[in-house]
């Protein structure tokens, strides 16, 4: 058991890689292992000093951190507020528990929660992002960076998109996917025209020519002056590559692209998505 001392837990030196006290942490670089063992166990990895410091801010319970010893002494006032193990191995040990050269040598384990409903996540939002079938975890991680840069008050996904809380996506994350709300919007596409039942007009990110130009679509004149409910606003962006879905395009308000030079037909998702956020951020919200 960790002992507590009266700046928080007194952090525990681990020798070994196969001690069981750091079982959460054994193999992080194999997916198919680290999805049937957060499965069972229900919790995820947060990789990385600048996810953990962010961590520690939320109310997400912390099961433990490990940590190699220049990072117990870089992370000495986050250990005071965590109130879990903390351990402490060598960079060889932390090696040969997470199955790769863990360079920043800070990983914690924490539980995971209980989605909420779509209705719950999005009530007082005005800017929300919509995703489809988003599966690469880097893009995914993006996505919830640019969310949070850009004032977007929730994310919703679609059944088909990676796990947020994976860890690749929490650390490219920088964090944000455990400070922007979200949840699963199913069923979909018709989780859609609930989206629009409560009031957001739901802007579709395509590549098509026939889409409305993204700097022609004003959002105090001509998008609030031509349609109904036009203050509330869900940006909808699909899978890189074959973009969003036909009845997902149906079901939006409004097709907008992204005016492109000759010769580049598409973005990277997470940078398509950005430029829209940074788009539609209402007056005020960016500084």
């Amino acid at each position: 058991m960790s002992v507590r001392h009266d700046h928080g837990v007194m952090p525990e030196t681990v020798e070994r890689a196969n001690d069981p006290r750091i079982a959460d942490y054994v193999g992080l670089s194999d997916p198919d292992l680290r999805r049937r063992v957060e499965a069972d166990r229900g919790f995820f990895i947060a990789e990385g000093p600048v996810v953990i410091r962010t961590l520690v801010t939320t109310s997400l319970r912390v099961r433990s951190l490990l940590l190699t010893p220049h990072q117990r002494a870089a992370l000495a006032d986050v250990i005071d507020r965590v109130d879990a193990p903390v351990y402490v191995v060598a960079p060889e040990v932390m090696r040969h528990t997470v199955g790769f050269d863990l360079h920043r040598g800070a990983v914690a384990a924490v539980d995971r929660y209980p989605l909420l409903p779509l209705e719950t996540v999005i009530e007082g939002a005005t800017r929300i992002a919509m995703l489809e079938r988003v599966n690469d975890h880097e893009n995914l991680g993006a996505l919830f960076r640019n969310a949070a840069a850009f004032g977007i008050d929730a994310v919703l996904l679609c059944p088909q998109c990676s796990d947020p809380l994976y860890r690749r996506s929490v650390r490219v994350s920088a964090g944000h996917v455990l400070t922007v709300p979200w949840t699963r919007a199913t069923p979909w596409p018709d989780a859609i025209e609930r989206v629009r039942a409560l009031g957001f007009t739901v802007v579709a990110l395509t590549p098509r020519r026939d889409a409305v130009l993204i700097n022609t679509v004003l959002i105090n004149t001509v998008l609030i002056n031509t349609v109904p409910n036009a203050g509330r606003i869900a940006v909808l962006v699909g899978a890189e590559g074959p973009g969003l879905t036909a009845p997902a395009l149906a079901a939006a308000t409004i097709p907008v692209r992204i005016p492109m030079a000759e010769g580049v037909d598409s973005l990277n998702v997470a940078v398509a998505a950005a430029v829209s956020f940074a788009h539609f951020a209402p007056p005020g919200r960016l500084r």
